[in-house]
């Protein structure tokens, strides 16, 4: 394995540990059970996989390029999490509420949406990956597996804080914690949604 490779998966390791939109949306999910906080998990990767598209046909470099789509998406990006952080909050006593009949469905969902509709981790592709193409090696081999080993390291990653959440569980569903933790995640959340609004809001407003 190539030095380069090795200092991108630390890199990619690195980025993904951020906390986020999406860590809170596991951690939320895990809360609920083991299986809904893998399920979010896992969704959270598929969303990975949208990006991996778009920066390996080149098109994150047109989000870049053109701000007004860059904003449109991030508005839409932000009134999700936004929304998910309002109903978290709503529901002190039970984070989630999975539907009968399909209890991976909901948490797959919410960790597809929260990161596919991310326009940041996009951007973040597109100003990352160049970094560790060598001169002259062929650019989209190089490119789709740069990509998708950020997609392994989010999948283990995001697969752990699932487990760890729920190997905590017993303490963390404690009537006093669980309300605790239901109200820090919903409000991080919230901010999170509201960062990723300001953006568009602040470009509307000068527009005017």
């Amino acid at each position: 394995m190539d030095a380069q490779l090795i200092a991108f998966t630390g890199v990619s390791a690195g980025l993904v540990a951020l906390p986020g939109a999406d860590f809170t949306v596991v951690v939320r999910n895990a809360l609920v059970s083991r299986r809904a906080g893998i399920a979010c998990a896992l969704g959270i990767g598929a969303g990975l996989l949208v990006h991996v598209a778009l920066a390996v046909v080149g098109i994150t470099a047109v989000l870049a390029a053109v701000p007004a789509l860059f904003r449109a998406l991030q508005t839409v990006g932000g009134a999700y999490v936004l929304y998910l952080g309002v109903q978290t909050l709503r529901q002190p006593h039970n984070p989630v509420e999975i539907p009968q009949g399909g209890p991976a469905a909901r948490p797959l969902r919410q960790g597809f949406v929260t990161n596919a509709l991310n326009p940041k981790v996009s951007i973040t592709f597109v100003s990352v990956l160049p970094q560790f193409v060598p001169a002259g090696a062929p650019t989209l081999p190089r490119t789709l597996l740069l990509a998708l080993i950020m997609v392994a390291v989010a999948l283990v990653w995001f697969q752990v804080v699932a487990l760890l959440v729920d190997r905590l569980g017993r303490w963390l569903r404690r009537p006093r914690v669980a309300r605790g933790v239901t109200a820090v995640t919903g409000a991080a959340l919230t901010v999170f949604g509201a960062a990723l609004l300001a953006g568009p809001l602040r470009a509307l407003l000068r527009a005017f």
